[in-house]
């Protein structure tokens, strides 16, 4: 029986998020001209694309991401990974091979505080497969996180599309497998990550402010 779920509609199916149970991360009060949290697609963004990887073995990081992330944790900037990983509904992947590549991805680049992940098929009528903005809205929820102050990096357009769905700031670093259109639609593009990631920092349009919190009652 078809889904009757809103293709863009947070709800079931709904994304794995790693680790499974987290509180809200605190974020260290800092530059309010600086995004609140920065989420990056895995494969042919922080890792070289091999589809359907389930071979911890076969990751291989792209170039300068591991010094560029350091310098995102240093300033104390929540970081998180958004991924489609549909090879699970198609039953070439499993859970368990899944975090064995998410484990050795932060062998090689360091601790991300969430990973939102859509398990599910072009089919199966989920609102977190990119360019549906569940992941996104699932990651900043467990960062604390306001979407507006988000960045999301990658290097295809659904990725982009996600982050304007969501109402995030999306940066485009194609990769091989982008699309010549996706690249003259995307609002920002950038070489490579370290660039994409000082075009966060460095060069953001203005952000919203925080919502003053409510007075407390007398």
């Amino acid at each position: 029986m078809p889904s009757t779920t809103a293709p863009w509609d947070d709800a079931v199916p709904e994304p794995w998020l790693f680790p499974a149970a987290a509180s809200p991360v605190r974020r260290r009060p800092g530059n309010r001209s600086r995004p609140d949290a920065i989420l990056f697609d895995r494969d042919g963004t922080l890792v070289v694309d091999v589809p359907y990887n389930g071979d911890p073995g076969r990751v291989r990081a792209v170039p300068r991401a591991r010094t560029a992330l350091a310098e995102l944790r240093a300033l104390g900037i929540p970081l998180g990974v958004v991924s489609n990983q549909s090879g699970v509904a198609r039953g070439v992947l499993t859970r368990q091979q899944l975090t064995a590549v998410q484990d050795r991805v932060e062998a090689l680049l360091g601790p991300f505080q969430v990973w939102a992940v859509c398990p599910h098929g072009p089919e199966d009528g989920c609102g977190c497969r990119k360019p549906a903005p569940g992941l996104i809205h699932a990651a900043c929820r467990r960062l604390g996180a306001d979407p507006a102050r988000t960045v999301v990096i990658g290097d295809i357009g659904a990725d982009l599309e996600a982050a304007s769905a969501a109402g995030a700031r999306g940066i485009l670093v194609p990769a091989p497998q982008t699309r010549a259109e996706e690249i003259a639609h995307a609002p920002e593009v950038a070489p490579d990550l370290p660039t994409a990631i000082h075009l966060a920092l460095h060069h953001p349009p203005t952000l919203p402010p925080h919502p003053t919190p409510p007075a407390p009652p007398p």
